[in-house]
């Protein structure tokens, strides 16, 4: 999905973008787009206003497998917003063993982090390729070394007796690099380590809030993180890969990339807190014990961060005054009326997603551009399958979904998946030797394979 100008993302625009991806669901595309123009609208405000409009947070409702989270997640790669879907029934109460709320600030923006760098070194990545290009042939054909005193450079050891000018050779080198005539050859290349070890396993959350700053302490200690550098041997495409990205890193400027990450972070800034009815006790004769306790402990601790509160990270202090949060659950058992009243009072707008029934599911086969049809029709052309999808199958496939969800779990879109995978796995297993034929699926070819599965419902279970 393409990054679109904000300017020409209205409403309507937004809405038929989301269509390309997600089927139906009208409600809840027009409450996001809303929300994504407010923040467009916000910008163009007077400063001494700007500050005081508050981004109108969303609670979608509806059961699993219905679009939630792909409605979100779609908005945000719309505009390149740091996103982050996190489960509210993975946050315990301050003073539990758990995940602090704050880590929903400090991940967000990491991740915003990771985008603006991805970014920026996208923009200078033709120039760290030339670099790379060059340590590479260096790796291939040294240099002569001259001696620190200064004096005749030394000619490094070369396997060729009289070898040719060496800007010559080096230029023949450079052209079989790019032809990929030497993909096949391995290079020694010192590369450095992902920053990880014993410190970040033994890190408690909330370390950056005092202060600490678990890489530096890593860099301490030679062996890991902190600018560590360990020798690989791979192929040359891989080894090329590798010193653009190290190059890329140096050309780019971090303190610039932070400073940019932490305004998008707290401007563009969305959050997708699923299964928020799993933390909604029912108010009705709670009687102060039992597992409403900490349901409600967590509510009041997410209460500051989708009021609008300070945050310190280790990029610093993080404001979530205008981050959108978006939450979904299914609310089965509890009703949005369960949440505590301050932060029902955060979350003004809901809106409610339809189940998917039969026709709906023969949409989403056929008119979204990711559709499944259209995946696995790409996946087995690499072994030279064509597979041919007969309206008529389509047609099946979609019955049998509805069905398998009304005898067992509703779950959705997502009972399309494994019936698409239990309907080709023969074919999928077979594939490498049909290379240049045809298969047509027609109903005919679901029935023969997905019927005695869905008529024995104990089967049906596991497999479906």
């Amino acid at each position: 999905m393409p990054v679109r100008d904000p300017r020409a993302l209205t409403p309507r625009a937004i809405v038929e973008e989301l269509d390309r991806y997600i089927v139906g669901q009208k409600a809840a595309k027009r409450a996001v787009a809303i929300a994504l123009r407010n923040r467009w609208r916000r910008q163009m405000v007077a400063p001494e206003l700007r500050d005081e409009i508050a981004p109108k947070n969303i609670i979608m409702i509806g059961p699993t497998g219905v679009g939630k989270t792909e409605i979100a997640r779609r908005l945000a790669k719309l505009v390149a917003a740091p996103f982050l879907k996190v489960e509210a029934s993975k946050f315990t109460e301050v003073g539990y063993v758990g995940r602090d709320v704050d880590s929903i600030v400090r991940d967000l923006v990491e991740i915003s982090v990771k985008l603006v760098k991805d970014e920026e070194q996208a923009k200078v990545r033709a120039r760290a390729r030339e670099a790379a290009e060059e340590k590479l042939l260096d790796i291939l054909l040294p240099r002569p070394v001259t001696p620190p005193g200064g004096g005749r450079p030394i000619q490094l050891p070369s396997n060729m007796d009289q070898p040719p000018p060496e800007g010559a050779t080096r230029e023949k080198l450079r052209e079989m690099l790019r032809t990929g005539k030497l993909d096949d050859r391995e290079v020694e290349v010192d590369v450095a380590e992902p920053q990880h070890g014993m410190f970040e396993v033994f890190s408690a959350p909330g370390m950056d809030q005092i202060g600490f700053d678990v890489g530096k302490l890593q860099s301490l200690f030679g062996g890991r993180g902190g600018g560590a550098h360990k020798r690989r041997k791979v192929k040359i495409p891989q080894a090329l890969e590798l010193l653009t990205g190290e190059e890329a890193g140096k050309l780019i400027d971090m303190d610039k990339v932070t400073t940019e990450a932490v305004w998008r972070a707290e401007q563009h800034g969305i959050v997708f807190l699923d299964e928020i009815d799993k933390i909604a006790g029912s108010r009705a004769g709670a009687g102060g014990h039992g597992p409403d306790v900490s349901r409600e402990g967590v509510q009041r601790d997410l209460l500051p961060i989708v009021e609008g509160s300070s945050v310190t990270t280790k990029y610093g202090v993080v404001k979530t005054d205008h981050v959108l949060f978006i939450a979904a659950g299914a609310f089965h058992v509890a009703k949005p009326s369960d949440l505590i009243p301050e932060l029902q009072g955060r979350f003004p707008i809901r809106v409610e997603l339809e189940a998917l029934g039969n026709q709906d599911f023969v949409r989403i086969l056929t008119e979204p551009e990711n559709s499944l049809t259209r995946q696995y029709q790409a996946l087995l052309a690499t072994e030279g399958v064509r597979v041919e999808w007969k309206a008529e199958a389509i047609e099946e496939i979609a019955r049998m979904a509805t069905m398998a969800n009304e005898r067992m779990e509703n779950i959705g879109a997502r009972r399309l998946h494994t019936i698409m995978e239990r309907l080709l796995d023969e074919l999928s297993f077979e594939a490498p030797g049909l290379g240049g034929t045809e298969v047509p699926i027609t109903a005919q070819y679901v029935r023969e394979r997905l019927s005695k599965v869905l008529e024995d419902e104990d089967l049906s279970k596991y497999i479906l």
